[in-house]
Formats: C-alpha cells, sequence, structure tokens
C-alpha cells in the first residue's frame, strides 16, 4: 500500500511542477474566480462549452502545489465531459476529500484524481485541493459570486 502512496505523490508533484492546461481561454463561455485566503491561493476556471460538452478548459492563476496539481488533474479529467459528468466528479471529489457520502472508501472512478485521497489527513489542505473544483462548480452552475474556501 505504500508503493501505491508513493506512486500517488508521485502524480501530484508531476502536476505541481508542470501542470497542464495552465492558461486562459480566448473567449470563454464561462468562467469563475477561487479565493483560499488561508493558503493565498487564487485561480480562475475557463470553460468552452459546446452545447453541453466541455470542449475546452483551463485554469490560470497562483497557488500551492496541492491547488495546482488539483487544478491540472481536474482540468485533465473533465475535459470532453458533459456538463453532468463533471458535477458529478466535482460531488464524488469533494466527498473522498471530506469523507462523506461513503465515496472515500471507494475512490476507484476518480482515475488519477484519486491521488488526492491522502490529502484528507491534511485538513488545512482540503481547501486547496477542492479550490479549483469549487470554481469549476461555480463556472458550470453560472454563479455570479467569487468562490472562497472561507
Amino acid at each position: 500500500m505504500a508503493e501505491l502512496g508513493d506512486l500517488y505523490q508521485q502524480v501530484i508533484i508531476d502536476h505541481a511542477k508542470h501542470p497542464r492546461n495552465l492558461r486562459a481561454i480566448a473567449d470563454p463561455t464561462r468562467s469563475a474566480v477561487g479565493d483560499n485566503p488561508l493558503c493565498g491561493d487564487r485561480i480562475t476556471v475557463y470553460l468552452r462549452l459546446e452545447g453541453n460538452l466541455i470542449a475546452d478548459v483551463s485554469f490560470e492563476g497562483s497557488g500551492c502545489a496541492i491547488s495546482r496539481a488539483s487544478g491540472s488533474l481536474m482540468t485533465s479529467a473533465v475535459r470532453g465531459k458533459s456538463t453532468a459528468e463533471a458535477e458529478d466528479l466535482f460531488r464524488a471529489f469533494h466527498a473522498m476529500l471530506t469523507g462523506t457520502a461513503g465515496t472515500a472508501a471507494t475512490p476507484a472512478p476518480l482515475g488519477k484524481l484519486a491521488a488526492f485521497a491522502g490529502v484528507r489527513q491534511f485538513p488545512a489542505r482540503v481547501k486547496c485541493a477542492n479550490l479549483s473544483w469549487h470554481a469549476l462548480h461555480a463556472a458550470l452552475t453560472l454563479s455570479a459570486e467569487s468562490v472562497s474556501t472561507e
């Protein structure tokens, strides 16, 4: 089991050092800003929708390694998905980190996103991992308010 933890840690480090989709989308269909005052993370998530399909997704901003890796893996996970599938991933990811709804016991459907399961052991870092996901959720639901983890 320690080997799996090491693999998950390597995935997070790789995405933190070399984030995927770290850019703004020109003329996004939707966007949302997320802020984590405790850590200083601030990100913007951009979406280009074609109907109910996420044709392109990206993020930019500044943040800690967990926040950056989460944004990178999130954008990779939801690209090409329907908005409903992305919302399902949002709920499953959030439940995994918070230990709600039994999802934490079965993170397999999350694929590489399961790398963040260990973050639950560090409550201050849960907000860092969830920030990009809450911004994605706000963009999907057309929330006009800036997302804050406080």
